[in-house]
């Protein structure tokens, strides 16, 4: 059992994985969620980076325990992509209105906590090598978004860091990045939060707050 005493230990030793390697190159960590901020900060310091954001909200499959999927701050939508397409579509023609206006509650809810522009653009990843952070993989949910978000920009490599992830992430992930940093690829994948024993996080709107200040100051 790998235990972390808290977000900002395990960020340092994903820090130390990568720093040899891109110490010198141009690089942006982005978080996934809050957790993945905490776990992306000692990282972006190490390697004199900017550290940003991508900011989404989860819809939720009406009474079950899973995401349809998830709104970005561009206001797009993506699928969970565990989802094949024929129950998409059933979902779909099912609770089409359901889902509309949870959208468009989740897009509200993120202009309101990050204001117009949002935390990220697509200019600050340009070129640069993306390392996607997050502080516990046990779907692809929040990536299924970030790689929507990217597929406009021209980046260079794709690199994603997290403590741990569940064995079936990892599977799916090799496909899309061009490295893996997880210090931890559980069999029974518990809460995210099982693993560390501390997980006093700051709110979301505190650390988006930080975020924006980082992005400001980098700017």
């Amino acid at each position: 059992m790998h235990y972390f005493q808290s977000r900002a230990e395990a960020g340092e030793q994903l820090a130390e994985q990568l720093f040899e390697k891109y110490r010198y190159e141009n690089v942006a960590v982005v978080a996934l969620s809050d957790g993945g901020v905490a776990v992306g900060e000692p990282v972006a310091e190490r390697l004199h980076c900017v550290l940003t954001m991508l900011v989404s909200e989860g819809v939720d499959l009406p009474g079950e325990n899973q995401h349809f999927g998830a709104v970005s701050q561009t206001g797009n939508f993506t699928h969970n992509s565990d989802l094949a397409a024929s129950e998409i579509q059933e979902y779909t023609s099912e609770f089409h209105g359901y889902f509309e206006e949870k959208k468009r509650e989740a897009f509200h809810k993120i202009n309101r906590l990050i204001g117009d522009g949002g935390v990220i653009d697509h200019d600050m990843l340009r070129d640069h090598t993306v390392i996607l952070v997050n502080d516990g993989m046990n779907d692809t949910m929040a990536l299924d978004v970030a790689l929507d978000f990217l597929k406009p920009v021209r980046y260079g490599k794709l690199v994603i860091a997290t403590p741990m992830a569940s064995v079936e992430v990892v599977d799916k992930v090799h496909a899309i990045a061009d490295e893996l940093h997880i210090l931890d690829v559980k069999e029974n994948y518990m809460d995210t939060n099982h693993y560390y024993e501390s997980n006093d996080l700051p709110s979301h709107e505190e650390t988006i707050g930080k975020i924006n200040q980082i992005v400001l100051n980098w700017r």
